[in-house]
C-alpha cells in the first residue's frame, strides 16, 4: 500500500497575492476614494485615468487628492489626446508641482489620429520630459491576450524597446496589463517576457467584483478573451448572466502557479463594480484564513 501523499506546508507569505496591489480611479471617483481610504493601505499606488470626458483640471485635482490621502498617484498620459508640446509639458509640470508625482503611466490612446505631435508612447518617452521633471517610474501597457493593431511578436518587440528606453533615461519601467478572466494567459505571457530578458515588474490587471453583465460589457469593449470555457473558470456561466462575480478563482490560480520564474508580479485592480466595493472586497479577501 502506497503511503499517503503529504502536501507541502502552505506558503502564507505567497498566499496573500493582494499585498502591494494598485488600483485605478477616474477623476470622478475622488469622493469614493475618500470614503474607501480607511481600508486602503498607506502608500498604495492609485492610477488616475486620462478619459476624454474629463479635463486636465479635474485630473490634476484627483491626483492631488490621491497624494493628500497618503497614497501614491500614478496619473495617465494619453499620447494621441495631447494637443501640443505645451499641453504635455504644462500638464506634467502641474502634476509634479501640485501632487509630487514621481510615477506616470503612458498609453497611446484610442483616437486613430493624434490631436498633436505624439502618435504613440515612444514619442512621449523620447521628449526627455519625464526624467527632467523628476519622474522615476514610467508604466507601460501589457497585452497578454494580444493587441488589436499589432502581432504578438511586434507587441513584444515594442515593449522591449520601450523598457530599454525608459531604463536608459534613468527611470524604472513597470508593465500594467489589461484585465483578464484567466490566470493561464498571464502566466504564459510573463514567462515569454522573462525569456526575452524583459525583467520589469508586472502588475496583472484584475477586474474587481461587479455584475456579470458589466464584466462582459467591459470585456467586449477591451477585446479581452471571454469564451465560455474561460468564463466558467472565472465562475461565470453565459447561460445565467445575472448576479455578480469576483476574481476569487483567478487569484487562487495565480497563488498556486506563480513562481520565481515569473519575477516581480503584483496586482492592479480595475474597479468596474465601483471603487468602494472593490476595496471592501480586497480587505475581505485579505482577512480570510
Amino acid at each position: 500500500m502506497s503511503p499517503p501523499l503529504i502536501q507541502p506546508p502552505r506558503d502564507t507569505a505567497a498566499h496573500d497575492i493582494t499585498q502591494g496591489y494598485s488600483i485605478e480611479i477616474t477623476a470622478r471617483d475622488v469622493a469614493a476614494l475618500q470614503a474607501a481610504a480607511p481600508l486602503i493601505p498607506p502608500r498604495t499606488i492609485v492610477a488616475i485615468t486620462f478619459l476624454p470626458g474629463e479635463d486636465a483640471q479635474a485630473r490634476i485635482a484627483a491626483t492631488r487628492a490621491v497624494r493628500l490621502l497618503g497614497f501614491v498617484p500614478m496619473p495617465h498620459f494619453s499620447a494621441r489626446r495631447l494637443t501640443s508640446d505645451e499641453d504635455f509639458a504644462g500638464f506634467l509640470k502641474r502634476l509634479v508641482d501640485e501632487a509630487g508625482v514621481r510615477r506616470c503611466f503612458i498609453v497611446a490612446g484610442d483616437p486613430p489620429e493624434p490631436a498633436g505631435p505624439f502618435p504613440d508612447t515612444s514619442a512621449l518617452i523620447a521628449t526627455g520630459a519625464f526624467e527632467q521633471a523628476g519622474v522615476r517610474t514610467v508604466g507601460l501597457a501589457g497585452h497578454p491576450e494580444g493587441h488589436p493593431h499589432m502581432s504578438d511578436a511586434q507587441c513584444l518587440q515594442v515593449l522591449q524597446e520601450k523598457c530599454a528606453a525608459i531604463t536608459a533615461r534613468g527611470m524604472k519601467p513597470v508593465i500594467v496589463t489589461q484585465f483578464g478572466f484567466d490566470a493561464d494567459p498571464f502566466l504564459r505571457w510573463i514567462e515569454i517576457l522573462r525569456a526575452r530578458g524583459i525583467d520589469a515588474p508586472v502588475r496583472i490587471g484584475v477586474p474587481g467584483p461587479a455584475g456579470i453583465k458589466t464584466l462582459m460589457r467591459f470585456a467586449a469593449r477591451c477585446g479581452v478573451g471571454a469564451s465560455a470555457s474561460v468564463l466558467a473558470k472565472y465562475g461565470i456561466s453565459i447561460t445565467k448572466l445575472i448576479g455578480t462575480a469576483g476574481p476569487d478563482r483567478m487569484l487562487e490560480a495565480l497563488t498556486r502557479q506563480l513562481g520565481p520564474q515569473h519575477g516581480e508580479v503584483q496586482l492592479h485592480f480595475y474597479p468596474f463594480g465601483g471603487l468602494e466595493k472593490t476595496v471592501a472586497w480586497i480587505a475581505d479577501y485579505q482577512a480570510r484564513p
